[in-house]
């Protein structure tokens, strides 16, 4: 089972741009378009307590757990 961030579709459901994000959070540009990537591997919970406090979400809105394609193939 792999872990998926969803912050770049929640962007785009409230119409926020990474850039937007990133300076009401005071976070670096790169750090936001970093998580709104497939390729992240690790991320502070705090991190992602305060995502979830800038865009008023919760933290199960945030992250979904998605089956690999490994495993799919496999059944």
């Amino acid at each position: 089972m792999k872990i998926k961030i969803r912050l770049k579709e929640i962007l785009e459901e409230k119409g926020i741009s990474q850039r937007q994000l990133s300076l009401k959070m005071n976070m670096r540009p790169a750090t936001i378009n970093h998580l709104c990537s497939d390729s992240v591997d690790r991320v502070y919970i705090r991190t992602l307590e305060q995502i979830c406090d800038a865009l008023d979400i919760t933290v199960d809105q945030l992250l979904v757990s998605v089956e690999s394609e490994e495993a799919a193939t496999e059944k």
